[in-house]
C-alpha cells in the first residue's frame, strides 16, 4: 500500500499521541490562521449597508441642480396619466390581484418620496462625442450644478459620474473631464463631495486601466469605483480588476448590449434577456459573491414613450399612447423581475417614465415572497440549531442568511416597512440590519436536542 494511502487509515492513537499534540497544534494554527484571514479580508461578505435597487443615467450637458427632482415629476406624472389606479398595474404588469393595491400605493409613495436612488453623470454613450472645449465646459457645468444641489439636499443618497473610457483613444479626455469634475466640485462645494460619490469606469479591458483610475483618486478623498464588465475580456480577468482597485471597487455593472456585440451576436438579437447575458450575469456571481461588491444589470432599451403628441389626440392615439407606454413598461418589469431572480438588486433605468415599472418589478418581488420567507425565518430561528422544513422548503444556516439579506433588502428599498419586518420575522430591526445570521443564532439558547 502507499505511503499516501496508509496514512489515510493510520489508528487514531497514532493520529494523537500526546508528545505530539503541543507541536501539531502550533502548526495547524499558524498554517490555517492566516489562510483563514485571508479569505475573511478577500470575501468578508454581505455588507448590511443599503444597497440602491436602480441607477438613472442621463447625459452630462443636460444635467442642472434639479434634475433629480424632475426625474421624479416626470415618473409622477406617467404613472397618473397611464395607470392611475391599481387595475392599470394589473393590465400592465400581470400583478397578482392579493397584492396589486398594496404594490401601487407603495410605487406610489416611492414616487413621491425618493423617486431617484442613484444617479450618474453620463460622459460616454449619453453624452457622445464633442469638441474638448465643450467637454470641459458641460463638466464645469456640471460640477457647479452638482454643488448646488448639495447646497439644496436635493441630490439622490447615491451619486457619481461615468467618465470615457480609458483605452488608447479616449484616455487623456477621460482624466481631463475627471479632473476638472472634481476640482471645480471640491472649490464650489466647500471641499466636500455627495455622499456615496462614485467613478464609473466603462468598457474596461485590461486591470490597468483600473490601476490608473486608482491612481489618479489617490490625492483625492475616498471615492469608489464601480467597474462596467461589458467585454468577454474584463470578464475573465474580474479578479485582476478588483485587485487593481485597491478595495475602491464598489460595484460592477454588466454592460449587455456592448458584451453581446462583442460576442458577435446580431443588433437584431442583442437583448438584456439573451442567453449570452444570463451566462455572463452567473459568472460574475460566482467571482464576486462574498466580496461586498455590489452587482448592477443592465437596461432595457425599449423606451416607454408615447408615439403621439400634443393637446387634442383622437381616441384612437390615446389608446395608441397606453398600448405603447404599457408595452414598454411590461418588458423592462419583466426584465427587472428577471434579474431578480437572478440575484441582481440593482439594475439601470435610462427615462423617468421607466421608474414605475421598476419599483414595481421591485415590490412585486418582495411581498409575493414576503409571507413564505416570514415562515422559514421564524420558524428556523425557533429551532436555532436543527435543520428546519416548512412545506416542502428545507432551510440550513445558509439559507438562514439569505432570508435576513431578503428582510434587509425589503426594507432598504422600501418595499416592506420596518414594522413589517420585525414584526413578520421576531427580529429586532438592528439584527435585521447589521449582524449575520450565524451571530443571531449564537445569542439564542440552545435548542433541545
Amino acid at each position: 500500500m502507499p505511503v499516501g494511502e496508509r496514512n489515510l487509515y493510520r489508528r487514531d492513537s497514532e493520529l494523537a499521541r500526546p508528545e505530539d499534540s503541543a507541536a501539531s497544534g502550533e502548526i495547524i494554527d499558524s498554517s490555517l490562521t492566516a489562510a483563514n484571514r485571508a479569505f475573511s479580508e478577500r470575501f468578508p461578505g454581505e455588507t448590511g449597508k443599503r444597497e440602491p435597487v436602480h441607477v438613472v443615467y442621463g447625459g452630462a450637458h443636460l444635467f442642472r441642480a434639479g434634475t433629480c427632482g424632475k426625474l421624479g415629476d416626470l415618473a409622477r406624472r406617467a404613472l397618473v396619466e397611464y395607470a392611475p389606479a391599481a387595475a392599470g398595474f394589473r393590465a400592465a404588469f400581470g400583478i397578482h390581484d392579493d397584492i396589486a393595491e398594496q404594490v401601487y400605493a407603495r410605487v406610489s409613495e416611492k414616487l413621491a418620496s425618493e423617486p431617484v436612488e442613484d444617479f450618474r453623470i453620463d460622459f460616454e454613450d449619453g453624452y457622445g462625442v464633442r469638441s474638448d472645449e465643450e467637454e470641459d465646459d458641460a463638466a464645469s457645468t456640471a460640477a457647479r450644478e452638482t454643488a448646488t444641489a448639495m447646497h439644496d439636499e436635493s441630490l439622490p443618497p447615491f451619486f457619481g459620474i461615468r467618465i470615457k473610457p480609458l483605452n488608447e483613444e479616449w484616455k487623456h479626455r477621460a482624466f481631463r473631464t475627471l479632473r476638472t469634475y472634481l476640482e471645480d466640485l471640491l472649490a464650489h462645494g466647500g471641499g466636500q463631495l455627495p455622499q456615496n460619490f462614485v467613478i464609473t469606469l466603462p468598457k474596461i479591458t485590461v486591470p490597468e486601466q483600473v490601476a490608473e483610475l486608482t491612481r489618479f483618486l489617490e490625492s483625492y478623498a475616498p471615492i469608489g469605483i464601480e467597474m462596467m464588465i461589458e467585454t468577454p475580456q474584463s470578464l475573465e480577468r474580474i479578479s485582476e480588476l478588483v485587485d487593481a482597485a485597491e478595495g475602491r471597487c464598489v460595484a460592477a455593472h454588466f454592460g449587455p448590449y456592448d458584451f453581446t456585440a462583442s460576442l458577435g451576436i446580431a443588433a437584431s438579437r442583442q437583448r438584456v434577456g439573451h442567453t449570452a447575458c444570463d451566462t455572463a450575469r452567473s459568472l460574475l456571481q460566482i467571482r464576486l459573491a462574498g466580496t461586498g461588491i455590489r452587482l448592477a444589470d443592465g437596461p432595457t432599451s425599449i423606451l416607454p414613450i408615447p408615439p403621439h403628441r400634443g393637446g387634442s389626440l383622437s381616441s384612437g392615439q390615446i389608446a395608441a399612447n397606453r398600448a405603447a407606454v404599457h408595452n414598454a413598461w411590461k418588458l423592462h418589469f419583466q426584465n427587472v423581475s428577471h434579474a431578480l431572480d437572478c440575484g441582481f438588486y440593482q439594475g439601470w433605468d435610462l427615462h423617468p417614465a421607466q421608474l414605475p415599472a421598476r419599483f414595481a418589478a421591485v415590490h412585486a418581488f418582495f411581498l409575493e415572497g414576503l409571507n413564505a420567507a416570514s415562515a422559514r425565518l421564524r420558524n428556523f430561528i425557533e429551532q436555532a440549531t436543527h435543520a428546519t422544513r416548512v412545506g416542502d422548503v428545507f432551510d440550513d444556516a445558509a439559507t438562514g442568511q439569505a432570508l435576513l439579506n431578503y428582510f434587509r433588502r425589503a426594507v432598504n428599498c422600501r418595499a416592506i416597512s420596518e414594522e413589517e419586518a420585525t414584526s413578520s420575522t421576531g427580529l429586532t430591526l438592528s439584527q435585521i440590519r447589521a449582524q449575520s445570521f450565524a451571530d443571531i443564532l449564537r445569542e439564542l439558547p440552545a435548542a433541545d436536542s
